[in-house]
């Protein structure tokens, strides 16, 4: 199942921040420890030019550490990009991102002029809390679900930096698929248009090839279950999970993989690793081919016929 999720005040969020990163000194762009690839914005690279960037991996204290040390290394091979990681309850790690903006904005003087600086991020990533620690006061709105910043607003900031801060979108269409998937897990997406039981499966099949023995130990299993299927099933039996008839409640153990998963109770884990990323890309980009081809075949045959 393909997972899209983009309301109107989204679109209006992108053409608004396309207008405006031009006019930025420094990009701050705050992504998902767990998910650095699918939770970073693809109008960024698109957009910036030379501005330069920071991308911070939030909730490091969630990700696989080992992962996420690959992931700091495959994001700043990008020209102008600097990687770092943050836990969000971390006041005086977090206010270290100021001291960073003045080392990559060395000619910018700001007796003359504010620092301009545009933070982004999907919804659920932390950029809100974020922005509250870099001010010292509640300057931007915070919740449990996503998309909770619907507008632009300027925040003044120490040392004569001026924060903007945008609301968090996603895109039309989420490709490779199976960022969807990743971004549903993470609680990016809200749940009224997800299909739990189909999100979760896609996490226990993820986990009982990523990190069995994380799940065995969270969830009390003697033995490393075969699939996402076997997963659910043998934890809808320990914790007693059933609906009427003895068959298992898939749904409620959904809910309890979800949680969980979000709340860091499993363990420390992270969904994609730079490696994996580079392979959805590649079959991503042959499947395009295919479709276009089939659709060029398709053409041809209907001028054949008519000619």
């Amino acid at each position: 199942m393909a997972i899209n999720w983009f309301p109107g005040h989204m679109h209006k969020a992108r053409k608004e921040i396309k207008k405006v990163m031009p006019q930025m000194d420094l990009i701050i762009e705050v992504v998902d420890a767990r998910i650095p690839f699918s939770s970073e914005n693809p109008l960024v690279p698109s957009l910036r030019g030379d501005t330069p960037l920071i991308k911070i991996l939030n909730k490091r204290d969630l990700a696989d550490p080992a992962i996420t040390d690959q992931w700091l290394q495959w994001l700043e091979q990008e020209r102008g990009v600097r990687a770092i990681t943050l836990t969000h309850n971390e006041r005086k790690e977090a206010l270290g991102i100021l001291k960073l903006a003045e080392e990559l904005t060395p000619g910018h003087d700001r007796q003359k002029s504010a620092l301009r600086v545009m933070i982004l991020g999907i919804p659920n990533v932390g950029k809100s809390t974020l922005i509250n620690t870099l001010a010292g006061r509640p300057a931007a709105k915070t919740g449990n679900e996503p998309a909770v910043t619907r507008a632009q607003q300027a925040i003044k900031l120490p040392d004569n930096i001026l924060l903007y801060d945008t609301p968090g979108f996603l895109w039309p269409k989420l490709s490779p698929e199976q960022c969807g998937y990743r971004l549903a897990i993470s609680g990016a997406i809200r749940s009224a248009v997800l299909d739990f039981e189909d999100v979760a499966m896609f996490e226990a099949d993820y986990l009982v090839k990523s990190y069995p023995e994380l799940v065995m130990a969270r969830y009390g299993l003697e033995q490393k279950p075969a699939d996402g299927l076997a997963l659910m099933d043998a934890i809808a039996a320990k914790r007693k999970f059933f609906r009427r008839g003895g068959v298992p409640d898939l749904h409620k153990v959904s809910e309890i993989l979800l949680n969980e998963f979000r709340a860091g109770t499993i363990g420390r884990i992270s969904l994609e690793t730079p490696e994996m990323v580079e392979r959805e890309l590649q079959q991503a980009r042959a499947n395009e081919e295919a479709r276009e081809a089939e659709k060029q075949a398709r053409t041809e045959q209907r001028k054949k016929r008519s000619s």
